[in-house]
Formats: structure tokens, C-alpha cells, sequence
């Protein structure tokens, strides 16, 4: 299991990327929101899903280990394979799409390219306990949602939270302290 690369972005084409990693280049599927900040010759780390079929071997790459980890509840529902599963992370940051998922918005999941209705309510019955509570609803901007990189979010996975557990733990802790504070009151709840 390959669960990080670092390396230079070598090439970009048809939201994939090759990665050098001294000298030996992986291919790497991205959502179109990474694709699109990815720069040529830049030093990038992404977090990455292995997937190993009977005819094929693929990287899938996410700046956040967050969006690996809702990458990873997704294809974990029957008949959403990773490549809707990108579909869904493409249609916007992360903590969008899982706040979607916690609302219970199929018509947001089914926007994706290769979704139908019926995938997306499935992907809201399987999904809606697991992905934790909503940071808001509708179009309400909330003052308790997660930046799209939110490093405490990824501090508290890298610990073992679960997703859901790590967005409830800071849905209570003011997003404006530091890091380390934020991710020590985190710890406390």
C-alpha cells in the first residue's frame, strides 16, 4: 500500500498527474479542484488510495487526508467505484462534499459526472452517520465550517480519529485559535 508520495510534478494530462519521486514517476489520478492547483515543477505531497484490480493497478491523489478518507467511505459503497467517487470530490473541496453527504443532499451527489439518482441516495443512506454532523445547511455560510485544508482535520485522522468523530471533536473548538490549540481542545472533547 502506497499511502503517500512526495515529489515534482513532472507532467499534468487528463486530471492525472506524473509525481518524480527521485527519478521514478507515478501516475496519479486527481479530482479536478487538485488538477487544477497543481503546478508543473512543483514539490507536492499527495495522500494516496492504491487500487489493485485484475487488470489494472491505479493511484488515486488528495492534497487532504481528509479527502482520502471520504475517497475511501465512498468506494466503500456498493456500486461506487473510484472513479465516480473522484467524480463526487471533484464537484467541490472535501468538507463541501461531506457536508452535502451529512444533509442528505442527493441532488448535490447526483451532479457528478457518471452519478445517477439512484447512486446518490445510496451514497446518503450508507454515508450520512458515517461522515458526521453537517457544518451547516443549504447556503448559510456557518462560522464553525472547516476550511477546505483544515490541517487540525487531518492532525486528528492522522491520530486515529475516524472522519466523523474528527469533525464532531472540532465542530465544538473555535476555528480562529492556532493549530495546536485547536487540535489540543480537540483532544480534551
Amino acid at each position: 500500500m502506497i499511502a503517500h508520495i512526495k515529489g515534482t510534478i513532472a507532467e499534468k494530462f487528463l486530471n492525472s498527474v506524473i509525481v518524480d519521486v527521485n527519478g521514478v514517476g507515478y501516475e496519479v489520478a486527481l479530482t479536478a479542484l487538485d488538477f487544477d492547483t497543481a503546478e508543473l515543477s512543483q514539490t507536492t505531497k499527495f495522500y494516496t488510495y492504491h487500487s489493485i484490480r485484475e487488470n489494472a493497478e491505479e493511484l488515486y491523489g488528495f492534497t487532504t487526508l481528509a479527502a482520502k478518507k471520504l475517497f475511501q467511505l465512498l468506494i466503500s459503497v456498493n456500486g461506487v467505484g473510484p472513479k465516480a467517487a473522484m467524480a463526487i470530490l471533484s464537484l467541490a473541496p472535501a468538507e463541501e462534499v461531506r457536508n452535502a453527504i451529512a444533509n442528505a443532499d442527493t441532488a448535490f451527489v447526483a451532479k457528478a459526472s457518471g452519478v445517477g439518482k439512484k447512486s446518490a441516495e445510496r451514497v446518503i443512506v450508507d454515508l450520512k452517520d458515517k461522515v458526521g454532523l453537517p457544518s451547516h445547511y443549504g447556503g448559510t455560510a456557518p462560522t464553525t465550517l472547516a476550511p477546505a485544508n483544515d490541517e487540525a482535520l487531518d492532525a486528528l485522522m492522522a491520530l486515529g480519529f475516524s472522519l466523523k468523530d474528527a469533525t464532531a471533536a472540532l465542530a465544538e473548538v473555535d476555528s480562529h485559535l492556532p493549530l495546536e490549540a485547536r487540535i489540543k481542545a480537540a483532544l480534551k472533547k
